[in-house]
């Protein structure tokens, strides 16, 4: 029997997630009737692959059995299992129990099953079965026969060779989806190009080409662009998202497509498309890659509506329906009809325009609000995408209900934007990370942390001030192992609602251009510091070994990863007003700690050394100063010489 395998997401129907590089561990349930042993085999193959290669798996406790996969390759990696009662090994492990008088019958029981393997075998294999056939023949003493026979150079040659009588293959294989590293670790920076220029001046590609310095040095490896199409005019919204726009308004560049072009086109004040693959290249010269936004809808303006009225869906006044969310209402946006009769070449329209900015160079794409549209349709324009280019990266912009958020990341998206926006407690970050950085979940939900973004602006950071944007680019840093800004309204503290009770920042980006000049105070240091420490400690990149630790104050939240030595604890004070202190209560046995030696902590962020005692250790944290350690425990080890240091 083989059963409760994992990773296994939804029976098999969706494939798991892992990056180059990783080792998948691949657990089932199998067990048969009665005392025997049996065996079991991990089958697996990649999808280039016809041929299955056979991994033997290992006993676990009650009936768990494990086998490790390395993943090497982008694409689609099966696997199945192949279960046995295996006669060999029970005999073999029984022969030492057996009484004197039974041997010479039980000798000859081994005898058949040995060469019956030596029949099959080749080459060394056939000899090395062939001396132990001799063995059990030869005229030596029955014990010695039995001291012989116990070698485990022979259960290993019966383990290739012997004959798996009544074998039981699971039904179908199980797929584990293999993304490039950068889905599973990646820091993300968004900036609108438009407001890249000089004041008073439109930017332009160039002007985001001469940021790429800046960005790097801060340590992002993700560039994301917001839509740099061209811009209806049409119902352009105002500043602040009013509805009536003055002559100069640019308009939100979420209103897609002009008299310039549509999906396919670059907003001409921006530059050519020259200049934009110019900046694909001289991002990835400097270890960016460049993100770019795909939002499908349109503006009144758009070719599309000209040329496929059949895309949208007609009033019965003769008018095409715009988007709302009553009560706002969004003139200047046409949303596709995707149930129209025309659906399947509105579909294979969509799918090429990721075709067109690959082509471009573009290697990740973040979806905005695809949850608003049909969900069988991103698994389909997902899957064909990656059928020819594996090395895709798609984030998902799904604010919305978790089944739907897990089901588009079940569907192909390789991140997911999460709710650790509005997430600000100890108890609240706490049990949201417990859920989606364990499986099930983990399986195929890569979250993607963002404090903030151009349409969200949480009520934790308007009135937090910069210790609010400290502590919250601490946590998104640390508890995930993707996470993203919104700059330079991120770094400089831009907390100001467009009125009380709004998430809308005042003076958006959304509808106008925001010209940042040079400023004495803002994070770029702070987060080039934090970025560092990600990148030099593998244990921040990667979720699954995410622990909590207790602690004695509710404003402290105390955490941990850990990825072989590599042990980070991070500890982050989550009020952004007022110092608390208290204890942490460490779990030594997660940490792999003896209580009854010391460990040094080393601070990441000062280089401060300290030295710890036991599980319980003091802490206080100022939010106007730093409201976070990050510590690497540095455990006591002694040498060869017999004098100890910290590891």
């Amino acid at each position: 029997m083989i059963e409760g395998i994992a990773p296994c997401v939804d029976g098999g129907r969706f494939a798991a997630k892992r990056v180059v590089g990783d080792v998948v561990t691949i657990e089932a349930d199998i067990f048969a009737d009665g005392h025997d042993l049996i065996s079991a085999v991990l089958l697996h193959r990649h999808e280039s692959e016809t041929a299955q290669s056979e991994t033997r798996m290992t006993a676990l406790v009650n009936d768990r059995w494990r086998a490790e996969l390395p993943v090497d390759r982008l694409g689609f990696f099966y696997f199945t299992f192949e279960a046995w009662i295996d006669h060999f090994l029970t005999w073999h492990r029984d022969l030492k129990k057996r009484a004197e008088a039974d041997l010479e019958v039980q000798l000859r029981i081994g005898l058949e099953m040995i060469r019956s393997a030596a029949g099959g075998a080749k080459d060394r294999d056939r000899k090395r079965l062939e001396h132990y056939v001799a063995v059990i023949e030869g005229d030596d003493e029955i014990q010695d026969k039995v001291h012989d026979v116990a070698s485990e150079e022979l259960v290993r040659l019966m383990e290739r060779n012997a004959e798996r009588k009544f074998a039981t293959s699971y039904a179908g294989e199980l797929a584990i989806e293999v993304d490039p590293r950068r889905a599973g670790f990646s820091a993300w920076y968004e900036l609108f190009p438009r407001s890249a220029g000089a004041e008073g001046k439109h930017g332009t590609l160039r002007d985001v080409e001469a940021q790429l310095p800046r960005i790097a040095k801060m340590g992002f490896d993700v560039l994301y662009l917001p839509p740099i199409h061209p811009i209806g005019a049409t119902f352009r919204k105002g500043r602040n998202n009013s509805v009536a726009a003055e002559e100069n308004d640019v308009g939100s560049p979420w209103a897609i497509g002009g008299k310039e072009g549509g999906h396919k086109a670059l907003h001409p004040d921006l530059g050519t498309m020259d200049d934009f693959r110019r900046l694909v290249d001289a991002a990835r010269s400097r270890g960016i890659e460049l993100a770019m936004d795909i939002a499908f809808q349109a503006s009144p303006d758009h070719p599309y509506v000209a040329e496929h009225a059949e895309w949208f869906q007609t009033r019965p006044d003769g008018t095409i329906q715009y988007a709302e969310n009553p009560p706002k209402k969004y003139q200047d946006i046409y949303p596709f009809h995707f149930e129209s009769d025309a659906w399947a070449d509105l579909w294979k329209e969509l799918c090429d325009i990721f075709r067109f900015w690959i082509d471009k160079g573009v290697r990740i794409f973040r979806v905005d609000n695809p949850h608003t549209k049909p969900l069988p349709f991103w698994h389909w324009v997902i899957r064909t995408v990656k059928k020819h280019r594996p090395d895709v990266i798609f984030l998902a912009e799904a604010f919305t209900r978790p089944k739907i958020m897990y089901w588009l990341a079940k569907a192909g998206f390789s991140q997911s934007y999460t709710y650790f926006a509005w997430r600000n407690t100890k108890y609240e970050l706490t049990k949201y990370f417990e859920e989606i950085t364990k499986p099930p979940v983990s399986d195929f939900f890569r979250p993607n942390a963002w404090p903030n973004t151009p349409d969200i602006l949480p009520e934790y950071l308007q009135y937090g001030g910069k210790p609010a944007f400290t502590i919250r680019l601490m946590l998104a840093a640390t508890l995930s192992a993707n996470y993203g800004i919104y700059g330079p309204a991120f770094e400089r503290f831009v907390g100001s609602p467009r009125e009380a009770g709004s998430e809308e920042y005042l003076d958006s980006e959304k509808y106008e251009i925001r010209n940042w000049g040079p400023t004495d105070d803002d994070l770029t240091e702070l987060i080039a510091v934090v970025n560092r420490i990600r990148r030099d400690n593998p244990a921040l990149q990667q979720n699954l070994t995410l622990q909590f630790h207790e602690t004695s104050n509710d404003d402290i939240l105390c955490y941990s990863k850990s990825a072989g030595s590599d042990v980070v604890l991070t500890i982050v004070n989550v009020d952004p007003h007022n110092t608390q202190a208290g204890y942490v209560d460490l779990d030594l046995a997660v940490l792999d700690l003896d209580a009854n030696q010391p460990f040094q902590v080393h601070e990441l962020l000062s280089g401060a050394r300290y030295t710890w005692h036991g599980p319980r250790n003091y802490v206080s944290l100022n939010p106007h100063v730093v409201p976070a350690h990050i510590f690497r425990i540095r455990r006591k080890v002694r040498s060869e010489r017999d004098f100890e240091y910290f590891l």
